[in-house]
């Protein structure tokens, strides 16, 4: 089965769910967010989010395809770009870490080893841009599907709590160790990357 983990760019944008197409939780912040909402223009901010992103920065994610389908993808940025982490109490990142924004894998293409990829590919890219670590603003009480990942199945594939929150810990995982990854953690990275998917026909994200 042909597979690959092709950068996100303007081009590849619509091959994610319409549902994260406008979703602007992480890209903006709650009262920007909100406004966009509610004026139908959040799947406009997201594409303007992303093509400043790729200016600036370059790619800020990773889609997964399986015989020319998606069926996974993963955005991070850098802290200055996640104009929301810093409406919590335990954000933004660390200024020498990306934030891991978001991630998905469908139910089908689980326990395959591709979580380990997608996780060591972003490792990979962020090394190369002179980055220590992968930090996450998580939920303690995850209960379904939203915008926040669980703070266990973060801590089940590496991640170790930086700053403490009965709510929204903030987690970090150093990325040296993610190169060197053994296969005892491709099924907690399975159940981390499809945990919390909304349903959707094609692509189910966070």
């Amino acid at each position: 089965m042909g597979r690959q983990l092709v950068p996100l760019t303007l081009d590849n944008l619509s091959s994610l769910p319409p549902t994260c197409r406008r979703c602007v939780f992480w890209e903006l912040d709650p009262v920007s967010g909100g406004r966009a909402e509610r004026g139908g223009r959040a799947e406009a901010e997201k594409e303007a989010w992303i093509s400043a992103v790729l200016l600036d920065w370059g790619s800020c994610g990773r889609v997964v395809f399986a015989d020319g389908r998606p069926v996974g993808f993963v955005l991070y940025a850098p802290p200055a770009y996640v104009a929301r982490s810093t409406a919590f109490p335990t954000g933004p990142v660390s200024p020498d870490a990306v934030q891991l924004m978001t991630a998905s894998l469908l139910p089908a293409y689980q326990g395959q080893g591709l979580g380990r990829v997608m996780v060591q590919t972003v490792a990979k890219d962020v090394l190369r841009r002179n980055f220590k670590a992968i930090e996450a603003i998580a939920d303690a009480r995850w209960a379904g599907p939203g915008c926040l990942l669980p703070a266990e199945h973060l801590k089940a594939v590496g991640f170790k709590t930086v700053r403490s929150h009965h709510r929204y810990p903030r987690l970090r995982l150093e990325l040296r160790s993610t190169l060197s990854w053994k296969a005892d953690v491709e099924r907690a990275l399975d159940q981390l990357l499809g945990a919390v998917q909304k349903d959707h026909p094609v692509l189910r994200p966070l």
